[in-house]
């Protein structure tokens, strides 16, 4: 794992930087790396949305075996973030509208209001580990045993999500990378969720089943601690510096990782061309692998590395 020190907000020394390796690229080049299409989102989410879909139908009919899948169902339903993240930055297809749709169905499951979320991810890509503007560092990375465990538990971050909804439905947001335009619409969005899962919660108890709770809530619970520790690695422990190829980590993992998290493993690739669809970053990280700076090889590793560096207190 590269070095993870904080240091000045500039390029490494010595290397082009992701600026001058896009600029470098050839027109052709760019425009094929940034071509959008359709296609492979359509089958991914049918796959990846199928087998969310599926084992949430075999938990509810209680197959035997059924408490067997809450574990998969968790993971695959919490993935479910890496297609969202792609539909919020308009690239997984090339309709906005498609995107838009699924991001907020997508939002709905995982408690995460989608035009809140793009004002907040477009300021985290404006302000990559600027730590006075990257919203993502406002909540520090876990620099101790109980606060990694806390992280990873993934129990602070729903409990900032309903907060989230609720000061967002309230109409009482103050987040710097929402402008004062759109905070009727993220108002609206919050209110319309809220509405949503009470209707929800209503229709379960009119029926007099819980299938929600075990196929859904449940799974989210259990499944969110591997998306947690998938995310960290993606900055945690890099450089604060302009250089995406530095100040965002690359990770080296399986085929089916990669799979699951929609390529999103490239994520230094993703950070110095973020309008490049999921999948054509393999295409950009044959291209880019002699640039970055920050690698790793898997996610166990990157663990082990991270919580070998952790101390002992709170916080």
């Amino acid at each position: 794992m590269s070095g993870a020190a904080d240091g000045p907000r500039e390029a490494g020394a010595g290397r082009a930087g992701h600026e001058a390796f896009v600029a470098a690229l050839p027109p052709a080049t760019r425009a094929a790396l940034t071509a959008k299409a359709d296609g492979p989102a359509a089958r991914r989410l049918a796959l990846h949305g199928g087998a969310v879909a599926a084992m949430g139908l075999a938990i509810a009919a209680g197959v035997p075996g059924w408490p067997l899948l809450l574990l998969p169902q968790g993971v695959m339903l919490v993935f479910l973030f890496t297609a969202m993240h792609e539909c919020i930055h308009r690239t997984a297809f090339a309709s906005a509208r498609a995107n838009d749709l699924a991001a907020r169905a997508i939002g709905f499951l995982l408690l995460l209001p989608p035009e809140w979320f793009r004002l907040f991810h477009f300021a985290h890509h404006r302000h990559t580990q600027d730590p006075a503007r990257d919203p993502e560092l406002a909540t520090p990375k876990p620099g101790t045993w109980p606060g990694f465990l806390w992280h990873l538990s993934g129990l602070p971050l729903w409990a900032s999500l309903v907060r989230t909804l609720a000061r967002n439905a309230a109409g009482r947001n103050a987040d710097a990378f929402v402008p004062a335009a759109a905070r009727r619409a993220v108002a609206r969005e919050a209110r319309v969720m809220l509405a949503l899962y009470a209707a929800a919660a209503a229709l379960s108890a009119a029926a007099g089943t819980a299938a929600a709770l075990w196929a859904w809530v449940l799974p989210a619970l259990v499944g969110q601690p591997f998306l947690r520790l998938y995310l960290l690695a993606e900055h945690g422990r890099c450089p604060q510096v302009a250089d995406m190829f530095e100040n965002s980590r690359t990770t080296f993992t399986a085929r089916a990782v990669r799979w699951l998290a929609w390529n999103m493993p490239y994520h230094a690739e993703h950070h110095a061309m973020p309008a490049v669809p999921f999948h054509r970053l393999p295409a950009l990280h044959a291209l880019a692998r002699g640039e970055l700076r920050t690698t790793e090889r898997g996610y166990l590793r990157f663990a082990a590395r991270y919580a070998a560096d952790l101390g002992g207190g709170g916080g």
